[in-house]
Parts: C-alpha cells; structure tokens; sequence
C-alpha cells in the first residue's frame, strides 16, 4: 500500500502546528516499535488527538499509525476519502466483529493500529471507562498494547468550545509514550492497561509547564479546574446521544 497520502496529511498537521507555534514535549520514545504490528492505546480529550498521538510515530520511526474511527467520518465527502486514502479503519456499530477482524488483519500484517478506548473525548479531561476492545485486538493478533497519554491538546480544539486560533497559540502539548504490554487472557489485561494509562496521564500532567491560570476549564474539578466533574461529563454525553437520536428519527 502507498503511504503518500498519509505523508502528505502529517506534513500539512505538522505545518499547522508550527504555525500554532504549540510546545509539543515527548517523552518515552524509546517505546515506539521500529517494526511489528502493536495496538496504540491513547485517552482523548481534544480533536487533534489523532494527529498529535501518531506524530511521534513516523518522526521517530516512520511509521504511520492506522486509527479505528467511526463510519460516519468516513463516510463525510471531504473526511472520508483522505481516511481511506490513509488506510484507517472504520467501525460500524452494525457491524463490529467485521471492523474487529480488519483490526486483527491489519496488526498481524504489522501495522500499528491507534484506539481510542473510551470511545469518545472525555469533557471532564479525566479518564473515561475503558472499552474492551482495545486489549481482546491485541490477544487476538498475540501484539503488545502502546499505552500513549496527551495532556493541554484540549485547550487547542475540545468538545464543546469553539476553536480559537488567538488561545490555541503557543499551548504547550506533553506526550508521553509508556513501555509496551503484553496482553494476558481474562480481565487482567484490562485492569492493567487502566492502571497503566492513569499513571501515565499523572506522570504527564506533573511535567507540563503551564500552571491553570485564572480561567481553568481545561483542568479537571478534582485538581481545581472548573470542567465538568466525570458524572457530569456523562449527563451532557448523554444529552448529544439524545439529540442525534432525535435528529435522526426528525429527518
């Protein structure tokens, strides 16, 4: 398969964010695989996940990662010939084994397949309840799980604020990449993937440079900030999943 498509669309993230002037920080590089199949497990709190988590991949590697998104961006007249043309996988909710075997396929042909396994972006900035999804691909491919953390890509591009280029400048972005998993049967994988994820999203919330200031909706409640509590979060997730049903069934 050709890559020139994904090339040019990272070529084009990286220029945005140079010109964002955003202080992108990576730490756990050694952690990205030179080859071999591998599940990226990343948390999600702002649109530019995608792009930010997969940078540190083919800059270091150049290796692209194939990311598990929703039918409907593919199915978007401008999203969705640039995600096919890059080779990501799309998932139907009608039809989910067939998405989970092409996952499958891709990791056991080598490829490095990105989930996000709280199946959305959290607004509370906190960690979400994990689907399974993420830990039974690698299994099933016998591949390890990359866990990778983001913190400050909110304060670019979230849920529920407008995009903003004045406040999206010279927003620090910290990665961090953690040492491969091996995936184990039963629930043990899971649980360790969580424990994993939080104290890595810890470790890089404690290196990032920029103290809340004096409008902290980008900081979780229970570290001070004024975003929505967990059970909060999911009442206004609740209430989307409520309205596009409505549309729907209206159209």
């Amino acid at each position: 398969m050709t890559d020139a498509p994904y090339r040019c669309v990272a070529r084009t993230a990286v220029g945005l964010f140079r010109a964002l002037d955003l202080r992108i920080d990576v730490v756990g590089r050694e952690h990205v695989p030179a080859t071999g199949g591998a599940v990226v497990v990343m948390n999600h709190t702002g649109y530019f996940d995608f792009a930010l988590a997969a940078m540190p991949f083919w800059r270091e590697s150049g290796r692209f990662v194939r990311f598990m998104a929703k039918q409907e961006v593919f199915s978007h007249r401008v999203t969705g010939p640039l995600m096919r043309a890059m080779h990501h996988i799309p998932v139907d909710r009608a039809a989910g084994a067939a998405s989970f075997r092409a996952a499958v396929d891709a990791l056991r042909a080598g490829e490095l397949v990105g989930v996000f396994p709280e199946a959305g972006i959290s607004r509370s900035f906190c960690l979400k309840e994990f689907k399974s999804g993420a830990s039974r691909m690698a299994r099933a491919a016998g591949v390890p799980l990359i866990p990778v953390t983001l913190w400050g890509s909110q304060r670019v591009w979230t849920k529920g604020r407008k995009p903003s280029i004045g406040a999206a400048r010279h927003v620090p972005i910290s990665i961090t990449i953690g040492a491969p998993l091996q995936p184990s049967r039963g629930r043990g994988t899971d649980t360790a993937l969580l424990d994993a994820m939080s104290a890595l999203l810890d470790e890089t919330r404690a290196r990032y440079p920029d103290p809340p200031g004096d409008d902290p909706w980008w900081m979780p409640a229970h570290l001070g900030g004024t975003a929505p509590t967990p059970q909060q979060a999911a009442e206004l997730d609740a209430a989307d999943v409520l309205e596009r049903a409505q549309r729907r069934t209206r159209s």
